[in-house]
């Protein structure tokens, strides 16, 4: 994912666990480590301002963007795969 979640090293600044900052933001410690962890889709501006606050930080401080990395382009095609389209059924087509 293009944005990258750097919560943990602002925990780290403030020496605080991710349990206490669950508890004074008012988030479960499940959902600060899904935000934490780089697997949420989507985080609310309420909750971001919290973790600002409690973190005193700038939300920059949290959340930054990243150019997206291509897989492995090196490495070339994976085995199946062809360089043209796919001659046949796609698995899409399959699931009628």
């Amino acid at each position: 994912m293009p944005i990258a979640v750097d919560i943990d090293v602002m925990l780290a600044k403030r020496k605080m666990s991710v349990g206490e900052l669950a508890e004074r933001v008012g988030i479960t410690p499940a959902n600060l480590a899904v935000l934490k962890n780089g697997r949420a889709k989507a985080v609310r501006f309420s909750t971001l301002a919290a973790l600002c606050e409690v973190l005193e930080c700038q939300p920059g401080d949290l959340l930054r963007w990243e150019t997206e990395e291509p897989a492995d382009a090196s490495a070339g095609p994976t085995s199946g795969s062809t360089a043209g389209p796919a001659s046949g059924p796609t698995a899409d087509s399959t699931m009628a």
